[in-house]
């Protein structure tokens, strides 16, 4: 392929790479003093009107999402031959695929770019849009200032959130598609956008792209936690409701794992003899709160946890996590939350203040469950929430009121958990609702 002296105002250096509809150039512009990358529609698709549409709506997505984690937008323009072209930002620190090339990339690199590209693609879900062909070539890398900054290109098959359920193409990449993506009309929202974010994820720390039923990061690679697994299993969940409601959950998780999330520092929730206390200031149910009939859903601050408690149980929220070794597990912050109706009543064991403390642990084994003294300990029972098991062991007539107790340890195949407290108020035991809404 010949290099064309000029594109536009723009003078052509060389050919950075071409695929099915499209070839890049460097280029370079002479009255900013600037090298650009110009996206050329091929000959061949530019008289099909329906991928020039496509090739032209890029463009206007990528000008209307406006984010430093995408790739801007310069110019629009026509070849003399009528092909349309793109002038945008020049990534010189080529893509992730090329790293990839080399093999799997250091365990807390791979979590670093893995969270650069979820926080990239909440921007494009926060301007409306599904990106639905995310995979590791559409992952550039540029140098601003000195720092290395990640750029998400090539939404050639971006489409708008609000007409997803109408999609009926199969559109994407083998190896990073969501299972709904290879069904036509199958109802597409951002969770298709955080499967693929997950494939590369599992890419970055293992060398391959996952496969139904694949084993864990950690299976394959020395030195990823328990955690890192949960996290990019769950994103990789072949049942949609099952991963990461958005990609600023998983983001925020992410950041956690690689010890980059500030929700430490915020306010913690400890167990001393044998109830839970607040130890840190309470605050409102605000953007982490979503409403059903009757009930209201609760995220802890990295979004790894939720539970649903009743509308007049939700007056206040502690969201920052917890530590373990309260319960006799493994000390070290993990994500936890605590939702009630007077936290700063918490720790009173004569308050008939209703809440709900759900902690998570990578070690749920051994976990100590408190006794509540001078309350009636009625026989265990097995149960199932949000795929994991164990028992609930519950309390009653604390002491001597309707005040009660729900107690369960609950664990995965893995051996992590969540450790559940359900304090009630009344005569009404709710326990299987709450358990019913638990999701991690």
């Amino acid at each position: 392929m010949s290099v064309p002296a000029r594109i536009g105002r723009y003078r052509v250096t060389r050919r950075l790479g071409s695929g099915a509809f499209a070839t890049v150039w460097l280029a370079e512009d002479d009255a900013l003093k600037s090298s650009v990358a110009i996206k050329v529609l091929a000959d061949n698709w530019a008289h099909h009107p329906d991928v020039r549409a496509r090739f032209e709506q890029e463009a206007q997505v990528l000008r209307r999402a406006d984010s430093e984690r995408l790739v801007r937008i310069h110019d629009v323009d026509e070849l003399p031959d009528g092909r349309p072209y793109q002038v945008m930002t020049y990534a010189a620190g080529g893509t992730l695929a090329e790293r990839l090339d080399a093999g799997p990339l250091p365990v807390r690199e791979a979590l670093r770019i893995a969270a650069e590209i979820a926080h990239a693609v909440t921007d494009l879900h926060e301007s409306g849009v599904l990106h639905r062909d995310l995979k590791p070539s559409n992952i550039l890398f540029a140098t601003v200032r000195g720092s290395e900054r990640l750029l998400v290109a090539d939404l050639g098959l971006a489409k708008a959130i609000a007409h997803a359920s109408g999609f009926t193409v199969v559109a994407g990449t083998p190896g990073y598609m969501a299972p709904e993506q290879h069904l036509p009309g199958g109802g597409l929202d951002v969770r298709a956008d955080v499967h693929a974010v997950g494939a590369m994820t599992y890419q970055m720390l293992t060398g391959r792209t996952p496969q139904a039923g694949a084993p864990p990061p950690s299976k394959l690679r020395a030195g990823v936690s328990k955690q890192v697994d949960r996290i990019v299993l769950r994103a990789l969940n072949a049942e949609r409701d099952r991963r990461w409601p958005t990609a600023a959950s998983f983001a925020a998780a992410l950041d956690d794992a690689r010890g980059a999330s500030p929700f430490r520092r915020r306010s913690r929730v400890l167990l001393s003899a044998g109830l839970l206390v607040a130890v840190a200031g309470t605050v409102a149910l605000g953007g982490s709160a979503t409403a059903a009939e009757g009930w209201t859903r609760v995220a802890d601050a990295t979004g790894v946890l939720s539970v649903a408690v009743p509308d007049a149980w939700a007056d206040q929220l502690i969201d920052g996590g917890w530590d373990p070794a309260a319960v006799g597990l493994a000390a070290g912050p993990a994500p936890g939350l605590l939702v009630g109706s007077d936290l700063p009543r918490w720790p009173d064991t004569a308050s008939r203040n209703p809440g709900v403390f759900a902690g998570v642990s990578a070690t749920m084994r051994g976990a100590r469950l408190p006794v509540h003294a001078g309350c009636t300990r009625l026989p265990a029972r097995a149960v199932t929430a949000s795929g994991l098991t164990g028992a609930v062991q519950r309390w009653t007539n604390c002491p001597g009121t309707p005040v009660s107790y729900s107690e369960a340890a609950l664990l995965s195949s893995g051996g992590d958990g969540v450790y559940v407290q359900i304090r009630q108020a009344d005569d009404v035991d709710r326990t299987d609702q709450i358990l019913a809404g638990l999701r991690y």
